[in-house]
């Protein structure tokens, strides 16, 4: 592994991801690797959640990895594989709990009408999201509370030298500089918004 995204999802990790992959440092893994294959990767998030994770499974044929349920592994990664380097994308804490609450939270609020395929990933996903502090029915001020905790947590686990806190508006510069690679043609990716996102989760994409 490369690259390890500690950053909390709705905060670039889509646009994160293409641009890891287009620097060569992929491919990378995303929740939407997890959607995709759910019958292989739930159980083994499952298992990592209750502490008896398979890193080499999970990461298996991947060169990064980036939002959840990554990111809510960032202390137990950063002792697996110890030349990792760690991006911690971030946005302003108000305009992530608008976001997370319009789309992740609201997903899992309808979790029990969802098809039944879905059910053993949503719940992991609530797993996840309770380990990195996120549980069920936190209001908006909560929710920021909690995203500031996360960075904080992060920026206290990592080494400086091994994490770049970054927000996907400052384009390629500080991710090619802390990560040795050039700068490439074109605009940083800018993907996933909210329209989106909901194409991502019921597998219109």
């Amino acid at each position: 592994m490369h690259v390890i995204g500690a950053g909390l999802g709705r905060t670039g990790t889509y646009s994160l991801k293409a641009a890891l992959n287009q620097l060569g440092l992929g491919p990378c893994h995303h929740m939407e690797a997890v959607r995709q294959d759910m019958s292989r990767q739930v159980p083994l998030w499952d298992a990592a959640v209750a502490g008896h994770p398979d890193w080499a499974a999970i990461f298996q044929g991947y060169g990064s990895a980036v939002d959840w349920p990554t990111a809510s592994f960032f202390r137990e990664l950063a002792g697996v594989y110890p030349r990792a380097k760690f991006v911690l994308s971030v946005r302003s804490p108000e305009s992530w709990a608008e976001s997370f609450g319009d789309t992740i939270y609201k997903v899992l609020g309808g979790r029990d009408n969802a098809p039944p395929a879905m059910h053993a990933w949503l719940e992991m996903v609530v797993q996840v999201l309770q380990k990195a502090g996120i549980p069920g029915g936190l209001d908006r001020e909560g929710l920021i509370k909690a995203f500031n905790a996360h960075n904080a947590a992060v920026k206290a686990a990592i080494p400086a030298e091994r994490l770049l806190v970054f927000e996907a508006k400052q384009g390629w510069a500080p991710l090619c500089a802390f990560l040795g690679k050039p700068v490439p043609e074109g605009d940083f990716p800018r993907t996933n918004d909210r329209e989106e996102f909901f194409k991502l989760v019921s597998g219109q994409t």
